[in-house]
């Protein structure tokens, strides 16, 4: 293959976003097509919390890729960095969490707390993302916000883990010393009644970062493969079709794994933390290693302007999909199919309404999640984003600054 230099902006891994987005909303309604299929079936659809991974292992290259070579530790470039990583994640998500507890004050559903009796302290573990390392606590709010933690977890490390690795060439000993530190912290608080903190081994060791550091850890040292080799390849192996088996094969273990009293998926089984935590990820590094060196049907659709734009949303999709704006989705639809068969009666017809098939209202909420999270994308985040990169929150803003320059990256 010919020499392709490094580029700034890889849309092809913008697209990923959105199919990584849309194996999460699978996995959490596969429940509704029960009747369809065979249960191996259901239980493979109900594993694609797999998109989670794909967030993991993309979130530690693209980090990566983008800061490692000019990497600095100096409280400006931390400042910098800091800004761009908060304008990135918070806005969005400070705003949907405070609407959620706002809903919460409205209508008591009881899924924003979990029967917690305190909302407001829930609210402040909540927008500080705290709540991510309390087992009560790590689904309250938006539920699916727990991987944010996760995230920011790897955004304030990954300075560090950049300075083990170029200054003290320790790059593989980290995830070791992390997951040694998991398992440490586990046994300790397992025995201490304070909210479930690192409380027992499925939770840490799936919703914490110190249990799924190894995932940041494989994008990290792939996006350290392509800073050193480019994007240039002297093998015809396929590796995006390749990544791509792979992936679905580690979900066909985790759906074969018997699921442990009080959990909802085969990834909560020792085999399944296993394949989700330390295999699932090399195959997803070789899924993208496929996207950056090779020329694919898959990648050119991944990379169309349309995909990019739902990739682009994708965050707010995540963060929608499911909870309350979902539940007030299909309080809509259900209002509709009333008022449908209010309208039948009326005309003295015994017509189908096109609100009473749960799996009809599914695809309604899927297409109206996308057209929202695009709205709010390019009303609300998009223009955020970048008033924060402007601004002079953290550190003054420097014109035309190269490193917000190329932020298209992330």
């Amino acid at each position: 293959m010919l020499q392709k230099p490094l580029q700034n902006y890889i849309p092809a891994l913008t697209g990923v976003r959105a199919l990584a987005a849309y194996l999460v909303f699978i996995s959490h309604y596969s429940y509704i097509f029960d009747d369809v299929f065979p249960p191996i079936m259901q239980r493979f659809f109900g594993e694609f919390h797999i998109g989670v991974s794909i967030f993991f292992v993309l979130s530690g290259f693209l980090i990566t890729f983008r800061y490692y070579k000019n990497f600095h530790l100096t409280a400006d470039w931390f400042k910098q960095y800091l800004k761009n990583r908060v304008a990135r994640i918070y806005p969005m998500y400070s705003l949907l969490t405070i609407c959620a507890f706002g809903y919460y004050f409205i209508t008591k559903d009881v899924t924003i707390t979990h029967g917690q009796t305190n909302p407001l302290w829930l609210l402040v573990l909540n927008i500080t993302f705290l709540r991510g390392f309390f087992y009560q606590f790590w689904d309250t709010g938006i539920a699916q916000g727990w991987s944010l933690t996760v995230e920011e977890c790897f955004y304030f490390s990954a300075p560090i883990i950049f300075l083990i690795a170029k200054k003290y060439n320790k790059f593989y000993l980290q995830p070791v010393v992390l997951t040694c530190f998991a398992i440490g912290m586990t046994l300790i608080f397992s025995h201490v009644n304070w909210y479930g903190f690192f409380g027992n081994f499925p939770f840490v060791m799936l919703f914490t970062f110190f249990g799924r550091c190894f995932e940041f850890f494989v994008g990290v040292q792939l996006a350290r493969i392509i800073l050193t080799k480019g994007f240039a390849r002297t093998n015809k192996i396929v590796y995006t079709y390749l990544g791509f088996i792979l992936i679905f094969l580690c979900v066909l273990v985790m759906a074969f794994q018997p699921i442990p009293k009080g959990w909802a998926a085969g990834v909560e089984s020792p085999a399944g933390i296993i394949t989700n935590n330390y295999f699932l990820c090399i195959a997803v590094a070789l899924f993208f290693y496929g996207l950056l060196t090779e020329t694919t049907v898959l990648k050119k659709i991944l990379a169309t302007p349309f995909v990019e734009l739902l990739g682009k949303s994708s965050y707010i999709f995540y963060l929608i999909h499911l909870g309350w704006v979902y539940t007030l989705i299909q309080t809509g639809f259900d209002g509709l199919n009333n008022w449908v068969f209010t309208l039948y009666d009326k005309w003295g017809v015994a017509w189908h309404s096109p609100f009473e098939y749960d799996k009809l209202n599914l695809l309604y909420a899927f297409v109206l999640l996308n057209a929202l999270a695009i709205l709010l994308f390019k009303l609300i985040e998009e223009p955020l984003n970048h008033y924060i990169r402007r601004s002079n929150f953290l550190i003054k803003n420097k014109p035309r600054n190269p490193e917000n320059a190329s932020e298209k990256i992330k």
